[in-house]
């Protein structure tokens, strides 16, 4: 592994992402059947998430190590794979994230 991924910083938070992913996939299926307060904790773990990935992202994109620039170019893959055209603008991923949520949230508020 690179310098990028020693760095005690990017354990760190590549540790909080995994376990926040953790979190919300586990209670992503029963999102319907939570309680308002519980819904709209579990849209703040998905706000926080996102920020961290989106974070995350922007430290692989300046980074000159190899192995970072190896993985961004895997979630750049990625999100080919979830039906983006190649070469999209990850922001405009975590734009439509963000959209997502607000409407998620918007809902729960009507």
């Amino acid at each position: 592994m690179g310098n990028f991924f020693n760095s005690e910083i990017i354990q760190e938070e590549l540790m909080e992402i995994n376990e926040l992913q953790t979190h919300v996939y586990q209670n992503a299926l029963s999102f319907e059947k939570m309680e308002r307060e519980d819904q709209l904790e579990h849209i703040d773990e998905l706000v926080e998430l996102l920020e961290k990935q989106r974070v995350m992202f922007t430290r692989l994109s300046l980074s000159d190590d190899p192995e970072a620039k190896k993985m961004k170019s895997q979630l750049q893959q990625s999100i080919e794979i979830m039906g983006f055209p190649k070469g999209t603008d990850m922001s405009i991923l975590f734009h439509g994230m963000e959209q997502t949520i607000k409407a998620l949230k918007e809902k729960i508020d009507a």
